[in-house]
Parts: structure tokens; C-alpha cells; sequence
């Protein structure tokens, strides 16, 4: 057993891109934790997705041995947390698990609104917080303004902060030296006691089944041992337990409080390991519950179908694959008149709606459609019950309904204050109210609640290219509010097409639906009867757009004589293609809709 003393648990809080795994990667070369033959950039990142784009989707550990200047040995346990707001529970989990926090800031770039969301989440886990510049070494590098900066706005003391480059190594040894002199080990857990460990987060691993990441904090944790899950009541006798090291699982006889490591135990599913719950003894159980756990709640739903129908099985089976390896994807069967045969699924956010949707086209070599995002809304209905609607389709007669009610959020956007008229004027478009406005140097912090609805489609992008890239966004769901909403259905041939339905402001459905049919006019190719698209509110009709029929020239015989002639067979025509419109079937080609889904963020 290592003694307390010895151990630092920590974690990285930064912003996207700005050195998080870089500085990861360095700690795991200077502690020899690998080789130079075997280090690769991003180390701890194991997905194609996470390297490409410079995000962390899933939470990495990792323990490293570092003899400090003082000649002692010292156990580091690095937590790397998704910085991502969708995975704000993830992150918390793991924040609870260390003591202490390294605050990464890029030199040139001063603090995010990412930073500040992942930083305050640190303080209320009651971290240490060990505040750091990265990228020294740029020539725009502006230390002191950054270092004022972290105190302006998040209001701890960086005038000891450490100053490094994690590309090129510079001060890495400064930043294990303040683990180890400015973090504290940790504080409580008596071996003596009945186990109680933190679930921290799992992954699925096709030889040893479901690996769990835990932190132990009363107890000893063995092999063979029979433990049991608080939340899921499930049991399980432990296979192996031990540590990550960089690259490898390092099996341990036990685990003891304090430390940081793994358990499989023949478990089947990621679903069946609940993040955040609490691991105790069968016979011998701990009194309570850690604090902090919840259910984890999808936040934004949208369909999944295949382009090929002949593909339904396969998409299927690969959605149960991903699910093994992450709970927090819900999907359950849908139809659709237009789309055939597909699945509604629900995420934790945008970004993680596009990971899902990238994983399943590259890993299981499949084409999807998606339909447009939609949020959940609850609605209260005249007989006093309460329904959660997911699906815009199957919203239920407007007469039992009495309040329809959606989620807004708080953001947070930070941004140079050249760029801020125009992400205010962004803002009042969709809806916001704004709560606060305040300035740090010639960078403007903006505070706006948002309705989800009108955030879920393009407002980030939007927001991005009205800023050059240079503005920053994070939100956290706030709660429900009555508003005025409608169900806008899309009838074309006056046939409701539902996988294009969906709820809005009243205020906005006139534009919304204008825009929908000119789109839609565009992208339907022309049949040989006349088409109309329509937007409508229940009965009302609210924008209507009409293709053409294609016509053959049944006059071009004519020539000269009475205008009569020409008169009759163009009514002969006429009454043809009327005859056709009735009976004819308008095909949407599969194009169509994936260009009308997608556009539709543009409104």
C-alpha cells in the first residue's frame, strides 16, 4: 500500500485547442510513462474523431511515477476530461474523483467561454486550481494580460502562474514540480471501512468486456472480491483490478483509498455501469451513496435513416455496437411515410449528435439521413397529465393541450468587441434575452438565455462566421418555459410530408415555412402536373410555393386560323393534367431531403 502522502490525483481544464492533450503528452514522455519510439501525438486520445478534430470525447486515466526534486516518489493519476459542454456530467464525475486542477490557457488567446464553464465546475468540486500558460513560445504570446485576465474574470489569484510550451517541452518540469508542492493528496478514506468507490466512467472493450474506471474512497478493492452496484443493484465478482498506465492495463492485487485504477468483472454493457455511481462490498456494504449522481437525460433528438432501405439491419446492428460503448445514446424504432424504415435517437448535445453520426458512417461504413434536430418539449394537457414530446410528428390534438413548454439555456459568449453588434443582433433573432454584459480588455463576455430550439440548428456556426472564428460559446439547460409554439407541417401535392414537420415560435413560422417551400421548390424535381408546396398551422396555409407542370407544346401544329383552336387544346391539356394530379405520386428524391434538412438551419 502507497502511502496518501505520496498520490496526486488531477485533472486538465482548458478550452478546446488549447494544449490540453499536447501538455498530457508531454507529462507521460518526461515521467518515462513511454518511450520516444512509442509516443505518438495525442497519446491519450484513441479515436480517429479525437485526433482529427483536437477534441477528448471520452475520458481518459492515467498513472505516471515521477521522482520530484525532493528525491521522493510520487504517484500522479491524470484525469483527461472532454472539454465539450455536452459532456458536462462526464466532466463533473471526474472533477469529483481528484483533488486538484491544472487550468490551461493559451498565452496568445487569454480565457474561453469553455474555460470558464470546465473552471467553475472545478471550484464547486472544491479543487486546488494550479493556473498555467501554454504556448509561451508564440510571438503573440501576451502573458502578463492573460495572467490579469485569469484574475478579471475568473477570480484566482495567477501571479504565480506557471509559464510553458507543451509542443516544444519548455517548463514541463515546472508544471510536475506544482502537482506536487501546490496540490493536496487526498484528504479522507480509512481501509478499515466498508469499500465505497466512485464509478468515474466506463469503456467497452471487445476481449475483456466492460472496463470501469473508479476511485476508491474507503475500503480495499481485491480480485475475487463480489461487489455491488448502489444505483443498478447489480452484483458482479471482480476479474481483474489494477491501473492504466500509458498504453497499457498494469493488473494490482488491490486497490486502496485514494487511488485511482480499474475493475472488470465480466460485465456485458456500458448501460449497466451508471457514471457516478457508488461501488460497495456484497456482504459487507458502505451506509450511503456517494452525492452527485444522475440519471443522464437526452437533450436533443433527431432521426436516423438509411439511403438504402437494404441497410436497415445493418444500421441496427451498429447502432448496438456503439451503444455497448456509450450509455448516454438513446435510439428507439420510428417510420416514416417518406423515409421508410429508421431509428429516433436521442443525444446530450450537437456535437455529440455529429460524433454518433460520423462514427456510424466511418466505423460501420454506412450512408444515413438525419432529419432535423428537435429538442424535448413537455406539454400539459387539458386533463391535467404530462407528456414529454420527441418527435414533432407525433405531437397530439392541439385542443386537449393546454401549455406547450421548451428548454431554454444560459449562455456564455465571449468574443473580440469588434464582432459583438452583430452577435447581438444574432442573439435577438432567435429569441434571447440578454442578462449581462461585461468587458475584459477589448474582449466582450456576453450572457444570453436561448431558447434550445432555435440553438440546435446553425446558431454555432452562425455565430462563428459572423466572429471570424473568434467568438466562444457555452450553455447549460436552464428549464422549461411556456411559450407560444405551433406545429408547422410541409404538404407537398397536399400530402403532409412528416419527417419535415416541425414546432417553432409562432412568431417565426411564416419566415421559417416561406424559406422551407422556396427550398423545397428548388430542390423537387418537375413532374408532368403542377406541384404546390405548402406550410401550414393546422388548417391555415401560411406560404405557398407551386413547380411547374412539364409541358409539351400542343400548339406547335397550329398555324394560323382562329385563336380558338389554340384555346381548345390547351384546355385539353389542361384537364389532363388535372386528371394526373390526382392520381399522380410525387417522388422526393432522398437529395432532397438532405439538402432541405440541413439548410434549414439557415432560417
Amino acid at each position: 500500500m502507497i502511502s496518501r502522502d505520496k498520490i496526486r490525483n488531477f485533472s486538465i481544464v482548458a478550452h478546446i485547442d488549447h494544449g490540453k492533450s499536447t501538455l498530457a503528452d508531454r507529462l507521460i514522455q518526461v515521467t518515462g510513462g513511454l518511450t520516444e519510439r512509442e509516443m505518438t501525438a495525442q497519446v491519450l486520445d484513441s479515436m480517429d474523431i479525437e485526433r482529427e478534430r483536437g477534441i477528448t470525447i471520452k475520458a481518459q486515466t492515467v498513472r505516471l511515477d515521477y521522482t520530484a526534486e525532493d528525491g521522493e516518489t510520487y504517484i500522479l493519476n491524470l484525469m483527461d476530461t472532454p472539454g465539450h459542454v455536452d459532456f458536462t456530467y462526464e466532466v463533473s464525475r471526474c472533477l469529483n474523483a481528484c483533488e486538484g486542477s491544472l487550468l490551461v490557457v493559451d498565452a496568445s488567446q487569454g480565457v474561453e467561454a469553455q474555460t470558464l464553464a470546465n473552471v467553475y465546475q472545478a471550484i464547486d468540486a472544491n479543487h486546488e486550481i494550479v493556473p498555467i500558460l501554454n504556448k509561451i513560445d508564440l510571438p503573440a504570446a501576451e502573458p502578463e494580460r492573460v495572467k490579469e485576465q485569469i484574475e478579471d474574470v475568473i477570480g484566482i489569484d495567477a501571479s504565480d502562474a506557471v509559464e510553458m510550451s507543451a509542443k516544444t517541452g519548455l517548463g514541463v518540469p515546472d508544471v510536475l514540480e506544482a502537482i506536487i508542492k501546490r496540490l493536496p493528496p487526498p484528504k479522507d478514506g480509512d481501509e478499515n471501512a466498508p469499500l465505497k468507490a466512485s464509478l468515474v466512467d466506463a469503456y467497452y472493450d471487445p476481449y475483456m468486456g466492460v472496463v470501469v474506471i473508479v476511485r476508491i474512497m474507503d475500503g480495499v478493492m481485491k480480485k475475487k472480491q463480489r461487489v455491488k452496484m448502489l444505483k443498478t443493484g447489480a452484483s458482479y465478482e471482480l476479474d481483474r483490478v489494477g491501473y492504466f498506465r500509458p498504453g497499457r492495463l498494469q493488473d494490482a492485487d488491490a486497490l486502496y483509498p485514494g487511488e485511482v485504477g480499474f475493475l472488470t468483472a465480466s460485465i456485458k454493457e456500458v448501460a449497466d455501469c451508471a457514471v457516478g455511481d457508488t461501488i460497495t462490498d456484497v456482504k459487507r456494504p458502505c451506509e450511503g451513496a456517494l452525492p452527485g449522481f444522475k440519471e443522464v437525460q437526452p437533450v436533443v433528438f433527431c432521426g436516423l435513416f438509411p439511403v438504402d432501405a437494404a441497410d436497415f439491419d445493418d444500421l441496427r446492428n451498429a447502432m448496438g455496437k456503439l451503444r455497448l460503448n456509450d450509455a448516454s445514446f438513446s435510439w428507439e424504432m420510428e417510420s416514416s411515410a417518406a423515409l421508410g424504415f429508421g431509428f429516433r435517437c436521442g443525444f446530450l448535445g450537437l456535437l455529440h449528435l455529429e460524433i454518433i453520426q460520423e462514427r456510424l458512417s466511418r466505423e460501420f461504413d454506412l450512408d444515413l439521413i438525419a432529419t432535423a434536430p428537435s429538442v424535448v418539449y413537455e406539454m400539459e394537457m387539458r386533463d391535467g397529465s404530462m407528456i414529454e414530446l420527441h418527435n414533432p410528428a407525433d405531437m397530439p390534438d392541439v385542443m386537449q393541450i393546454m401549455e406547450i413548454r421548451e428548454p431554454w439555456i444560459s449562455s456564455t459568449i465571449m468574443t473580440p468587441d469588434e464582432y459583438l453588434g452583430g452577435i447581438l443582433k444574432l442573439c435577438q433573432e432567435r429569441r434571447g434575452l440578454q442578462t449581462d454584459l461585461s468587458y475584459v480588455g477589448t474582449r466582450a463576455m456576453v450572457k444570453y438565455e436561448l431558447p434550445l430550439n432555435e440553438v440546435v440548428f446553425d446558431f454555432y456556426d452562425r455565430l462563428k462566421s459572423i466572429s471570424k472564428g473568434y467568438a466562444s460559446f457555452d450553455y447549460q439547460v436552464k428549464e422549461h418555459r411556456a411559450e407560444d409554439l405551433v406545429k408547422m407541417s410541409i404538404l407537398v401535392n397536399e400530402e403532409p410530408v412528416d419527417a419535415l414537420s416541425m414546432l417553432v415560435h409562432r412568431s417565426r413560422a411564416e419566415g421559417r415555412g416561406r424559406a422551407m417551400c422556396e427550398r423545397l421548390k428548388d430542390l423537387i424535381p418537375r413532374h408532368q402536373f403542377k406541384i404546390p408546396i405548402q406550410a401550414a398551422i393546422g388548417g391555415k396555409v401560411i406560404a405557398r410555393e407551386t413547380i411547374a407542370a412539364m409541358r409539351k407544346d400542343v400548339t406547335a401544329k397550329c398555324y394560323g386560323g382562329d385563336a380558338s383552336r389554340k384555346r381548345k387544346l390547351l384546355d385539353k391539356q389542361k384537364a389532363g393534367k388535372k386528371r394526373m394530379r390526382q392520381f399522380g405520386k410525387v417522388e422526393i428524391p432522398q437529395e432532397a431531403f438532405v439538402a432541405a434538412l440541413k439548410m434549414d438551419g439557415d432560417q
